[in-house]
């Protein structure tokens, strides 16, 4: 399958637009069974691509078209292994040559994934997985399935892989690769900076506590605007509640030392492999002083956080005129 001159067009254009903070990225994932492309696909999607895995290679052309043009997707892995048709294996060359010349030589590459026979051997039987080729294989010369033992499966799958080896762009090997280090090696390969979301959350203790917080502040021993009748129906997002904690020295002393915790140690997650980081902090009934000192942290932190780290806001108890409603999405 291929695109029309129509398609070709659009695409140029859509690419015509593409900014230096958007540029256009479609990766062809490709590799032998068990080097970890799975693993590569998993982490590109972490790092923002749009991934999606086992595509019949005739269907890469209509697959990026649709992405790129109708759903104005920007970042996209295309994974491709031995699963897919021969014919579509020996037509590599043509699909290829097709997509450069729709999306540009720079926006397309062929990233390969491989690893030592052995290793490979080591991970089947430690995993107990088959080998694709192990089930069955037909010869088409001859009509007839040939089954594979695992040495000569994986002999067998370096040659029918050899038509998107040959044009791969970037090759990993991944045989003494862990995880972490795979990662490295992906970003460093396409040119991308670990980036990592600080989710600020405030919420209320007599809602529960957030399992998925990574730290949680507790902020309970601050002076509660709920006792003041006139403040009672506002929220710490509200001038006159700002107002209040104003005469109480405490709370910008308390927020002061939240803020010098988490900008001395929240960069250092840049450098561990994460993509978020929850910090909770909670009051009683998540409407005032858990809002106030979020809102304000929120301010602080994305101006001194370093590039790479996006700082984030939210309030799970939501409120609705003057009632304070528990959210249990968020």
């Amino acid at each position: 399958m291929g695109v029309s001159q129509d398609q070709n067009s659009n695409a140029a254009a859509t690419i015509a637009d593409q900014t230096s903070t958007n540029k256009l990225s479609i990766l062809v994932v490709s590799g032998r069974s068990g080097s970890g492309k799975t693993s590569v696909l998993n982490i590109l999607e972490d790092l923002g691509y749009y991934s999606i895995d086992n595509l019949p290679l005739s269907l890469l052309p209509n697959a990026a078209h649709k992405l790129v043009n109708e759903s104005g997707i920007h970042r996209i892995a295309l994974g491709v292994d031995i699963r897919t048709p021969r014919a579509d294996l020996s037509n590599f060359a043509v699909t290829y040559a097709s997509l450069k010349e729709t999306y540009g030589s720079h926006a397309v590459q062929i990233l390969y994934v491989t690893a030592q026979e052995s290793t490979l051997i080591a991970r089947f039987n430690a995993t107990r997985r088959v080998h694709p080729l192990m089930s069955q294989d037909i010869d088409s010369d001859n009509a007839k399935h040939i089954a594979f033992n695992l040495p000569a499966a994986i002999k067998k799958e370096v040659e029918l892989l050899e038509p998107i080896a040959s044009h791969a762009d970037i090759r990993i090997d991944t045989s003494s690769l862990n995880i972490h280090q795979l990662k490295d090696s992906l970003r460093e390969h396409i040119g991308m900076d670990n980036q990592i979301v600080i989710n600020l959350l405030s919420f209320g203790f007599k809602y529960g506590s957030p399992i998925d917080a990574d730290f949680v502040f507790d902020v309970r021993i601050l002076p509660n605007p709920h006792w003041n009748p006139e403040l009672r129906d506002s929220t710490g997002l509200d001038t006159e509640v700002g107002a209040f904690f104003l005469d109480y020295p405490e709370v910008a002393e308390m927020m002061g030392d939240i803020d010098k915790f988490l900008t001395r140690w929240l960069p250092e997650f840049l450098h561990n492999n994460r993509h978020t980081v929850t910090v909770a902090i909670g009051c009683t009934g998540g409407k005032h002083r858990s809002v106030f000192i979020t809102d304000h942290l929120q301010r602080r932190l994305a101006d001194a956080m370093p590039k790479g780290v996006k700082v984030l806001a939210k309030h799970r108890e939501k409120v609705v005129g003057s009632d304070i409603r528990h959210s249990l999405i968020y």
